[in-house]
Order: structure tokens, then sequence, then C-alpha cells
């Protein structure tokens, strides 16, 4: 069994690796922290997030991928050289085969950037997979059987909504709007209403504890620490789940419009078997509480969020490699 076999899921908010036999070993933010002055990587992942907004002038916390797509070449091959070496350890005595995601909606020229960054990264064969495959993958689902699939993965720079059959994708549609949209959305609402300015951690916080999408019958609180834009001065005020949902709801209406437009486009026999079979969700957006509920008054269709959500496509792109090994060999 060859252990160097790896699938990454290179998202705009976090990076996951999956190896061969041991499962997901690595799941570290996308970010790199760099000195502006000499140019030099000063750290990468956790370490560089922890450093998001409060660095000294000469450094910067960066992240090299915007909207699922690389938008800094050179950082984001050394992040990657950093994550599969620490990954896979010093004990690599060969190169690794590696897959990598990427959204459904990318053109040709983003998908060899990114398999030019693999390759200069260390990889000896590169496989480059739509994102909505290795979520299905991931999720548990056959996607060989001619039957209609529906995911929906909800990133940090991307949403990918596509019905899968027979291995492939019958239709698909991917969105820049994304878990990464729901943390703006939240410092706009405070900004408009409460004159506060909190920041994208502080944002993405109030989405985690009390963040929902649809009406709650059990309301929640969380004391809020900002900037008073008035004043100037710190200030702490008390908001509400229900105050979430209507800072979310323009963005979560973005993503149901898209979910229609795709279930419009879909064959009629395969809208059947996911009238059947229901909706998965996959993603780290996926977490947000009441999106089920909102899918499903909107489409009347059963919705699920699949067992582990952040870490579907990072599998299924391990587990693709691995089929495409057993496939080779087959031959």
């Amino acid at each position: 069994m060859n252990n160097s076999d790896i699938g990454i899921d290179l998202g705009t908010a976090s990076i996951l690796v999956y190896i061969k036999g041991r499962g997901v070993v690595l799941k570290e933010p996308s970010v790199v922290a760099f000195d502006r002055d000499t140019n030099k990587i000063k750290a990468i992942g956790e370490d560089a997030r922890l450093m998001i907004g409060r660095t000294p002038g000469n450094i910067v916390a960066v992240r090299p991928l915007r909207q699922g797509v690389i938008s800094d070449y050179t950082v984001t091959e050394q992040m990657m050289k950093y994550f599969i070496s620490k990954a896979l350890g010093k004990k690599a005595f060969r190169k690794p085969r590696i897959a990598v995601c990427v959204p459904s909606g990318v053109t040709e020229v983003e998908k060899k950037a990114v398999e030019d960054a693999t390759y200069q990264a260390g990889a000896r064969e590169v496989a480059i997979i739509e994102e909505p495959i290795a979520a299905a993958i991931g999720a548990g689902i056959d996607i060989s059987k001619p039957q209609g699939n529906m995911i929906v993965d909800i990133g940090g720079g991307t949403t990918d909504v596509a019905v899968i059959s027979l291995g492939g994708t019958v239709e698909s549609e991917s969105i820049k709007v994304a878990g990464d949209d729901f943390d703006e959305a939240i410092v706009r609402y405070m900004r408009k209403k409460y004159n506060l300015l909190v920041g994208d951690r502080t944002a993405e916080d109030i989405k985690i504890n009390i963040g929902t999408a649809f009406k709650r019958t059990e309301v929640d609180y969380m004391d809020v620490k900002g900037r008073n834009l008035v004043t100037g001065l710190p200030e702490t005020v008390r908001v509400s789940s229900d105050e979430t949902q209507e800072a979310l709801k323009e963005t979560t209406s973005k993503i149901l419009d898209t979910i229609c437009a795709v279930l419009e486009k879909t064959p009629p026999e395969l809208a059947g078997d996911i009238v059947d079979r229901g909706i998965v969700l996959t993603g780290g957006g996926a977490m947000l509480r009441g999106l089920e509920e909102l899918i499903e008054e909107r489409t009347n269709i059963n919705t699920m969020t699949a067992d582990e959500p952040m870490t579907c496509v990072a599998i299924g792109t391990g587990r693709y490699i691995e089929f495409l090994a057993g496939y080779n060999e087959g031959i």
C-alpha cells in the first residue's frame, strides 16, 4: 500500500490534507504571514491566522486563495509545500501522488495554476477533481450509479451546487458566495445597526455561536465587543440569533436561488431521484444552523447535512486518488 497518496482540499478558508490509510491528518487555515520588508514568510496556517488583525505594519497576514482560486501563486506554492511536508513527515522517500479539488466553475487556466503549484510543491503526479464530486464521495454517496444526487458544498469562498450521476456532473453552478460572505454580512449588520466595528474573527464567532438561517423557537444571545464608530471607544452590545438571521438573509437567499436554478435545469428523471433521496449539504458553511430548514421550506425536498461536513471534500479527494490508483492498476 502506497502511503504517499494524498488528497488536498485547497480551500479559501482552510486546507485539509488526507493521507491514504490515515484519514485527514491536517486541517489548518489557509493563511500565510510574511514580512513585507524582507519578503520572508513568518508563519503558515494556524500560527498565521492568530496574527490576522494583530500584526505590526511590516508583517501582513494574507490568504493566497480568494474564492477558491489562487490569487497569489508563489505564496500558495510555499504554503502547499509546507503542509505536504508537515503531513507526510520526514519519512517520505518518494514524491507523493496528489489529488487536489477545485470549485466546479473554475476556468482551465485556473485549473492549470493549481496543477502547476502542486507539481512545484513536490508531487510526482497530480489529479484535479471538482469539489462537488469530491464532496459526494466524502459524504459516502456511491456516485457511480445511474441515479441523481444533489450536493450543495458551502465552503469559505465558493458554494458549489451540483447534480451528480454515473460518476459525473450533470448540472452544476458555482457562486462566489459562501462562509466568508456570512461573516462579512454580520460585520455590515453590526456597523449599520449598532455603529459597532467588529473584525472578521469576531463576526465568525457570532456566526458559529448564535448564527442562524431560519427562525428558531429558542433565541440565543451573545455579548459582542467592538469599537463604537461614533465615540471611537470600545463597546459591548448584546446580539440575538434573530438578528443574525436578518443579517444573513441576503446571503442565504443567493445560495437558495442557485439551488433552485440548478434544480430547474435538471432532467426530470434525475429530479425525481433527488426528491426521493434528498439534498446533501457539505462544507464548513453547511454547519450554519437553520440552513436545512430554509432549503426544505423553499424546495420541499428533504435536506440533510453530511456527518462530517468540514472534511467531506478532503476525504472524497483522497478516496478519488485511491479509486484512480485501483483503476490504473487494473488496466
